[in-house]
Formats: structure tokens, sequence, C-alpha cells
């Protein structure tokens, strides 16, 4: 069971889920089974932010610019991803998840973005709300957004209009952004809705990620004083 709860105040949790390619090598072993190990860390994590009561939890799965990786190792993340389909879709009802993809679903195969839009679309009543961040990218979103509205005939363009035309419309600006790894950086991932969001980096890798870990970083919010550009 959760140790801690939490309240409004954490609505949305993002993680940088880096590390994995790190703590597979550290072992001897290939990136390949980092990733696969640090697939199943992700689906631990997912649950436990639900447990305590983070309704919105966003993932960075896969970058555009992962797509540079050695063929090898972006082919073991496709494969690893087209088995989290069929385990989501199964376990849908289970866990109560809204799975949203954020990005550019034209780059798969018909049969993962048949795959992809039908878990969307099957399991949109549930209360909670898992962003799975793949073939994504801040700046292209951001672009996205602003060429969405160009067709529509605006001509001039708020901060408002962008928002609602963002992959996240759905779902409020992430509160906590968290990078394992003990890299530093946003690596061009949720870069409009991070303007407010607090940011915890730790030296965990990904797959060593564990309950505790989590809840450290839900600590660390609680401890700072939010102020959105004011006193």
């Amino acid at each position: 069971m959760a140790n801690i709860q939490v309240d409004e105040r954490l609505r949305h949790i993002a993680f940088i889920m880096d590390g994995n390619g790190r703590w597979a090598k550290k072992r001897g072993m290939p990136r390949e089974y980092g990733h696969s190990v640090g697939a199943k860390t992700f689906e631990r994590v997912v649950r436990h932010c639900g447990d305590i009561g983070i309704r919105v939890v966003t993932v960075y799965a896969f970058s555009t610019e992962n797509w540079r990786r050695p063929q090898h190792e972006v082919q073991a993340i496709m494969t690893i991803f087209a088995e989290f389909l069929g385990r989501a879709q199964k376990q849908a009802e289970e866990y109560n998840i809204h799975t949203v993809f954020l990005g550019d679903k034209s780059i798969f195969p018909p049969e993962i973005r048949a795959r992809m839009e039908a878990l969307e679309r099957d399991t949109a009543h549930h209360p909670l709300t898992l962003n799975i961040a793949i073939n994504y990218g801040g700046r292209d979103e951001i672009v996205h957004a602003v060429n969405t509205l160009i067709a529509q005939g605006k001509t001039e363009i708020t901060e408002d209009d962008i928002t609602a035309n963002l992959y996240t419309a759905h779902c409020p600006p992430p509160d906590l952004i968290v990078r394992t790894g003990s890299e530093m950086r946003l690596s061009n991932f949720l870069l409009w809705q991070a303007a407010y969001a607090e940011f915890y980096f730790c030296d965990t890798l990904w797959p060593d990620m564990d309950d505790a870990a989590v809840d450290a970083a839900v600590e660390a919010f609680y401890a700072r004083k939010r102020r959105f550009g004011g006193v």
C-alpha cells in the first residue's frame, strides 16, 4: 500500500525515463535488455502513481530524435511497445486508466496505429490518465498546434489557442517533471506545458525507479512553494 497520498496540488506528474541503456551496460548486458526491464518499471510506477492519488501520468517513451539510434535498438523498443499494447488492452478494465498517445502517429505501421487508436478509444471512460509520448517532440508539438490553427483560418493566435491544440489538451499541465539518470535537461519534452512545472532530477537509473523513489520526488515537490510568477 502507498505510504503517502497527494492532493489537488499534484494532479499531473511526468517522467523522463532516462538510463535504461546505462543500467544494462553496468550489468554487461545489451541496451535492449535495459529497455525491456525499463518497460516493466514504467508499468509499476504508473500503478503506484494511481495508488497515491495522482490522476495524470505522462511518460517520455520515444522522442522524434530517438529514430537516430542504432536500428536494432529502435526495433527492440518498437517490439516492446507492441507487447505493451497487447497487455494494456487486456488490462484496461483492471487499472481504470485512459491511455493517450502524444505525438505523431502517422509514422507507425497501420496495424500498430489502429491498435493505439483502439486503446485510446476503448479506455476513454476511465478516471485516470496515462499519456505516453512516443514519436514526440515538444517543438514539433507546438508547430503542429500552430499549423492546426492556421488550417482553421486563425490569423491571430493566443496562448489559450495553442494550449487547446496541443496533444495534451485533454489534461492539466504537469505539476512535477521527474528525470532519472542524473541528466538535467528537458530534451524537447513538454516545452510549452512545463512553463511552471517543478523539476526533480535524480541519479537513479530508470529501471531502478521504485515506489520509494517516486515518493521521494513527491515529497520534494511538497517541500517547495509554487509562486507562478507571483511572490
